[in-house]
């Protein structure tokens, strides 16, 4: 997430993006920048600049918002109920309930499409809450849907759950300095498993939590709509939603509300990056690393390409770009040269044409590097999502429910906690964000930043994004430290104020049809001329991992889904040695 000041909500999402609770501005004050520095930011970018016109990239016109400065939000769109204090009073008297369900999906701290504890967690705790829940949505086993309905003809609301976690980010919770949970005690490769560094334990938590309080409330008070609860796989992989999307999932929405752990609480109305994953894999000939004449090193090819690639930084990526990899697979011991090799790229942009640009300059570097290395390589799309289509009277009614709400109200533990982070990471010691951020329109010139698989759903659906402090000023996801927060002090505080705001949102749409009309009629403005279209390559199928035999039993699945090809194809080396050319003649 950028920063979650929310003035870009799709920024404060982090899940990919991830935030820091400073101003997206270039003043130190927190002033808007001036149209010298606009016009500064313009020139950085040059030819390949982040402002486009309609005609140039629609996609990007569409959620580019440029807001004359002076932007005061209104007030009044939120308004006072009894169906809102019902939702909020249910909130309040289920807080043991809704805590201690973050708490076991963090300790699960299970990896993307392998949820198989979290997902049943929060299938359960909404089945609970009434909802008819349905394991295996657009074929993933750990994804679901969980629908209530009461009455007809009333609106449509989505809420949108996460439970995945990271790998090598274990963490003790509550403790302030680096103390691994999970220690992998290999004398070659020592490493941590796998914690919640970005959250989703909440996540999936406050935003289940919502639905169900929106549920009891529109039973009580008898106000028709249908609340869809959507478990996600995946988000760390941005895999879950957007293959999701493509299927049809989120089809019939009047709006989506969406939500993510940040270190400040806020939202806004700006886009994030598109994104496409793509994994390299080099095939070469394997051989004892003593004699290694004739050997095929596929990891000499992968080294080759990283270091290539990062020549496109100076000439090929606008500052609206990114462009990250890790060596997923170099090979196992050095006294056997690498027979097949695997490096993984997130290429991000300001939407997808800019995207396949970017890729397909990575992939010419690919082949040059196979070439070079006299190995073979293949590519595949693991992942593809768009910008996110923002929604700024959806975010004005978020921002008006947060203030009438108030911030956390975290506690000294929660406090000291974050200090104690802070310290370990060299952060000024200024605990929490205990406000509510105000909001402010989008930079004007979009300098990049994470992505979200929510992004898909924006194109389809009105989205709205928001952002709860849970892990400390100035700290950063995808960390040991969020972990050491998610399911401690901070995020139980944090996991109950989500779920209030959503909530809240959520009735005012369901009261207040006005507000609903609002938002559907600023999409179709914004959305004229678009088609979304998915950024997933054709006969795209997936990845998924075969579930344990407890699991499909229980969610009541079969296996493998109709979608994926299983087993899935071996990838196997069929290279030759290089040679060397004719023998030599012995010396005379």
């Amino acid at each position: 997430m950028s920063l979650v000041h929310r003035s870009s909500p799709p920024e404060a999402r982090v899940c990919d993006l991830h935030d820091q609770h400073d101003h997206e501005t270039s003043g130190t004050d927190g002033a808007r920048p001036s149209r010298r520095r606009i016009m500064q930011l313009l020139g950085a970018a040059g030819v390949t600049g982040a402002v486009m016109s309609a005609e140039a990239d629609p996609a990007m016109a569409a959620a580019v918002d440029v807001t004359a400065a002076g932007y005061r939000p209104p007030e009044g769109l939120a308004q006072d109920s009894p169906a809102k204090d019902s939702a909020l009073a249910w909130i309040t008297g289920n807080s043991d309930r809704i805590t201690g369900l973050n708490t076991e999906i963090w300790e699960n701290a299970e990896l993307s499409l392998r949820e198989w504890k979290s997902s049943l967690a929060e299938a359960e705790f909404l089945q609970r809450a009434g909802f008819d829940v349905r394991f295996g949505t657009a074929g993933f086993p750990t994804a679901f849907t969980a629908t209530y309905s009461y009455g007809s003809g009333g609106p449509v609301l989505g809420f949108s759950g996460e439970y995945d976690a990271l790998p090598g980010l274990s963490q003790h919770k509550g403790v302030g300095h680096h103390d691994p949970r999970e220690y992998v005690h290999d004398p070659f490769a020592p490493g941590y498993g796998p914690g919640h560094g970005c959250g989703h334990s909440a996540l999936g938590t406050a935003a289940a939590a919502a639905a169900a309080a929106v549920a009891h409330s529109a039973k009580k008070h008898r106000l028709p709509v249908t609340v869809k609860f959507f478990g996600s796989t995946a988000e760390e992989a941005l895999i879950g939603k957007t293959y999701a999307v493509s299927r049809g999932v989120y089809d019939g929405l009047d709006a989506f509300l969406d939500w993510h752990p940040s270190t400040a609480n806020a939202t806004g109305w700006g886009s994030s990056t598109a994104m496409t994953a793509v994994t390299f894999t080099f095939l070469g000939v394997a051989g004892h690393g003593g004699t290694p004449l004739g050997n095929k090193s596929a990891l000499d090819a992968a080294v080759m390409m990283a270091t290539m690639s990062e020549f496109l930084r100076e000439e090929n990526l606008a500052p609206s770009g990114r462009l990250h990899w890790v060596i997923n697979n170099g090979g196992d011991i050095p006294n056997v040269t690498p027979e097949i090799a695997e490096i993984s790229y997130y290429v991000r942009e300001g939407s997808t044409a800019r995207v396949q640009v970017l890729l397909d300059k990575v992939i010419a570097v690919a082949e040059a590097a196979a070439k070079a290395s006299r190995t073979t390589v293949r590519h595949r799309i693991t992942s593809a999502c768009w910008n996110q289509l923002p929604s700024k009277s959806f975010a004005e009614l978020m921002y008006d429910n947060m203030k009438r709400i108030g911030p956390p109200r975290f506690t000294e533990e929660a406090h000291q906690l974050a200090r104690d982070l802070q310290e370990s990471l060299g952060l000024p010691q200024r605990g929490m964000h205990a406000e509510i951020a105000e909001l402010t329109p989008p930079n004007p010139v979009f300098l990049g930043g994470g992505s979200t698989d929510v992004a898909d759903i924006s194109w389809n659906v009105p989205t709205v994004s928001m952002g709860a402090a849970l892990a400390p000023i100035g700290g950063k996801f995808h960390t040991w430290s969020t972990a050491a927060c998610a399911a401690a002090a901070p995020g139980q505080t944090a996991v109950v104020a989500a779920a209030q705001y959503l909530a809240a949102t959520a009735v005012d749409l369901i009261t207040q049809p006005e507000r609903l009309k609002a938002v559907k009629d600023e999409f179709a403005a914004r959305t004229q001329g678009i088609t979304w279209k998915t950024a997933l390559p054709d006969g795209y199928e997936p990845p998924m991992y075969e579930p344990p035999e407890w699991f499909l039993k229980k969610t009541r699945q079969s296996w493998p889904p109709d979608n994926i090809t299983w087993p899935p194809r071996r990838i196997v080396s069929q290279e030759k040695f290089s040679s060397l050319g004719p023998e030599l003649a012995p010396q005379k």
